[in-house]
């Protein structure tokens, strides 16, 4: 599970995250290709690999899935 996800887990955002989730899942491809035109900004923060993980997730239905499970599980060790 990314460090990101179980952070959300750990702040009680994860449901909040997972409601956003499905709402958005459609817009999935095109937040996609968001993160990637916003690469060398997310390069400026430091997070350009995380951002570009996230692109890589959101492009397929089975990335969701993965992304809709580890917001559904809660991290090896609990809250």
């Amino acid at each position: 599970m990314p460090d990101w996800i179980a952070e959300l887990h750990v702040r009680g955002l994860a449901r909040l995250a997972l409601n956003a989730l499905d709402v958005l899942e459609p817009f999935g491809p095109l937040g996609a290709q968001a993160l990637y035109a916003g690469g060398p900004l997310a390069a400026l923060f430091g997070c350009k690999a995380q951002s570009e993980a996230l692109a890589r997730t959101l492009e397929t239905p089975d990335g969701m899935e993965r992304l809709r499970g580890g917001l559904q599980t809660a991290p090896p060790g609990g809250i």
